[in-house]
């Protein structure tokens, strides 16, 4: 078992550009102090710098990570594309594995928003529509029915309000850490 009974862990999910990063720290910047975010990018692309794949090492440095925080008291919000067929296992376990309350999440964004969204961004130059249509899978969904789907029409101050009143997030104090 993982975390306390008081703990919140939220797994923030969906294709590239549909906001994940933007809505986790919007979840951070509401909650402030004792929220931990476990993001597959950083973990994956900055810390270990491999290729998302099956098996990769990054699978078990996410869940550790996460396991980590809950079990130091920390809320945590593991957010990142994390393919169903990839990722699903292991946070299948860290879901049934965690002591508190945890809240499933995917942004569903289809892909013609996915192109405008991502032509803000950074690496826009870097990576191109071909690579994203690659990348994109439609609902990918992790089995039973765990996640909420939240569709692109929801904008980020409400996709935020959704998630820290669904997890009592917004009635719980910042912690200590």
């Amino acid at each position: 078992m993982v975390g306390t009974e008081n703990t919140r862990l939220v797994v923030l999910r969906g294709n590239s550009a549909s906001g994940k990063s933007s809505v986790a720290a919007g979840i951070r910047d509401r909650f402030g102090r004792g929220l931990a975010l476990v993001g597959q990018d950083n973990l994956r692309r900055i810390v270990l710098r491999e290729r998302d794949r099956p098996g990769a090492a990054n699978i078990g440095l996410i869940d550790l990570t996460a396991r980590y925080a809950l079990d130091a008291g920390y809320h945590v919000v593991v957010e990142g594309i994390l393919y169903a067929d990839r990722y699903g296992q292991m946070l299948q376990q860290l879901r049934a594995d965690h002591r508190g309350r945890t809240h499933c999440y995917y942004l569903d964004v289809p892909f013609p928003e996915t192109l405008a969204r991502h032509a803000t961004k950074p690496i826009a130059t870097e990576v191109g529509e071909s690579q994203l249509r690659e990348w994109y899978r439609p609902l990918d969904l992790l089995p039973g029915s765990i996640e909420t789907v939240i569709d692109a029409g929801s904008v980020l101050a409400d996709t935020v309000d959704r998630i820290m009143n669904d997890t009592d997030l917004a009635r719980l104090p910042a912690l200590d850490h």
